[in-house]
């Protein structure tokens, strides 16, 4: 039988890579828009998300979802976006370095000066000097979800990942944004006499890529929907805990995992081959204790199933290697 290797490390060139299948699902890179539609249809949502949902697109406040890495977080954003029909999903990624302006806007006043001496024409009056500013300003993802919108049926629909990683006064600087709906563009704000309205770009990458802000100032008509993530790695102001509808998202049980598998491998016979792998991974996670996620489920399942895998001993021990926690004794 073929070996399942492509790489053989004998240093001799070949065409291996022919013989590699299609990646799985959920790391196919066709577009962006296809992925998070992936992402939307394979998301099974339980009883009490659909609840907590439901109350945050109510009552107009953010849902800040915590639960351990794997479970599900960022995956139940793009599945209201697909089934409520909200169209692209805003991203903004939190890091220790991340502060509020990065979420709001970016402004380019150095690659502004770069070009503005290339060109070496000086400009006939102020409003021709200040015409090209909105080709420097960039909106982020906060931003972008805060521009009104045409119908108020249809809001916008912002991911905030892993809030928990911030800097200790991040929570705090969204307070305002985040119960008044609106901010402001100081580089803007300052010309408006002059030039009262900017066509800026937006965070989207399809969907409205371009937008204009009026006087400096972006003040939404629609609350976005908005999806806060963290992994529980730290506690939050309680004013800021005030302002969100909260979400436990607990680990799937065998049922779940089950479901998801069949999801995502669409294969109706699945099963009968991943319940092995689904008992060991349970047998580690619940009864040893260790942290994993369910991609890595999904993971070794896929590769598990490939032609030339080897078989018995040799086989466990390849998918207690892709069954590695993800943090405490293993690890390293």
């Amino acid at each position: 039988m073929t070996s399942w290797r492509i790489f053989e490390g004998t240093g001799i060139p070949h065409d291996g890579l022919e013989r590699l299948p299609e990646p799985p699902g959920w790391r196919a890179f066709e577009n962006e828009q296809t992925l998070q539609q992936q992402k939307g249809t394979t998301f099974k949502a339980r009883p009490e998300e659909i609840e907590l949902v439901n109350a945050a697109l109510y009552l107009r406040r953010p849902l800040l979802i915590t639960g351990k890495p794997g479970t599900g977080k960022t995956s139940l954003a793009y599945a209201v976006a697909h089934e409520l029909k909200l169209g692209e999903v805003l991203y903004w990624p939190i890091t220790t370095r991340t502060t509020l302006k990065d979420g709001l806007y970016s402004y380019d006043a150095i690659g502004r000066l770069q070009d503005s001496q290339q060109k070496g024409k000086q400009p006939k009056s102020q409003v021709e000097a200040l015409q090209d500013i909105g080709k420097y300003i960039r909106l982020g993802a906060l931003g972008t979800a805060l521009l009104p919108i045409e119908n108020p049926q249809k809001p916008r629909i912002l991911l905030i990942d892993e809030i928990d990683k911030s800097d200790i006064d991040l929570p705090n600087d969204l307070l305002h944004v985040l119960e008044e709906g609106r901010y402001r563009v100081p580089e803007l704000e300052r010309i408006k006499e002059i030039l009262s309205e900017v066509q800026v770009s937006t965070a989207y990458e399809h969907q409205e890529p371009l937008a204009k802000i009026r006087s400096g100032r972006v003040q939404c008509n629609t609350f976005p929907f908005i999806i806060l993530t963290s992994n529980g790695e730290r506690d939050f102001p309680p004013p800021f805990l005030r302002r969100c509808i909260r979400l436990d998202m607990r680990e799937p049980n065998r049922e779940e995992l089950a479901e998801i598998v069949e999801r995502h491998l669409k294969d109706e016979n699945i099963l009968q081959e991943a319940d092995a792998i689904i008992a060991a991974f349970l047998e580690k996670r619940d009864d040893g204790g260790l942290e994993l996620a369910t991609d890595q489920l999904l993971n070794t399942i896929y590769l598990l199933r490939q032609k030339g895998i080897p078989t018995g001993k040799d086989r466990d021990q390849l998918r207690d290697k892709l069954l590695r926690p993800l943090s405490g004794p293993g690890t390293s």
